[in-house]
């Protein structure tokens, strides 16, 4: 995908914000609502392997899930025979970034993975994808009252 691509008539691409081994992440604007948000998109090559079933299976779980650490999926489709998903796009820093600025011991980090992992141990029931959490994952917006740890 490039910038100003159109994903379903509905979100016109921005830039590539990450890329892992399944799938791309990139920041789009959501033309119905003019917003700007996240979508993942499977990479093609994947689609006839085991990885298309692996990424929906990713959707369906992500979408049950309810959890102020957990970003929910906003849309979800096909483009070209490719699945997509979208979500809130989170301005900020990815945990891998933060780490490395304050290092491993550094507190926020450690807050950090701590909420992380509270949101696994609310996915519990359902298979949690091996990804989560990541480093290479945005961070959650400025930590509320609810997760009881200050924001930055």
């Amino acid at each position: 995908m490039h910038a100003d691509d159109v994903l379903s008539d509905r979100y016109v691409i921005e830039r590539e914000i990450a890329r892992g081994g399944m799938a791309t992440v990139y920041l789009a604007r959501d033309i119905r609502h003019d917003a700007r948000v996240a979508v993942k998109v499977l990479h093609a090559d994947l689609g006839p392997l085991a990885g298309e079933a692996r990424f929906t299976r990713e959707i369906q779980m992500t979408a049950r899930l309810q959890h102020p650490n957990i970003l929910p999926i906003f849309d979800s489709g096909r483009v070209g025979g490719v699945p997509f998903y979208v979500m809130p796009y989170v301005e900020g820093e990815t945990l891998r970034q933060r780490l490395s600025r304050e290092g491993p011991r550094g507190l926020g980090g450690a807050q950090l993975l701590a909420l992380g992992r509270a949101a696994q141990r609310h996915a519990a029931p359902s298979p949690v994808p091996r990804s989560w959490p990541s480093p290479g994952r945005r961070t959650a917006p400025p930590v509320s009252r609810r997760s009881r740890i200050p924001a930055r």
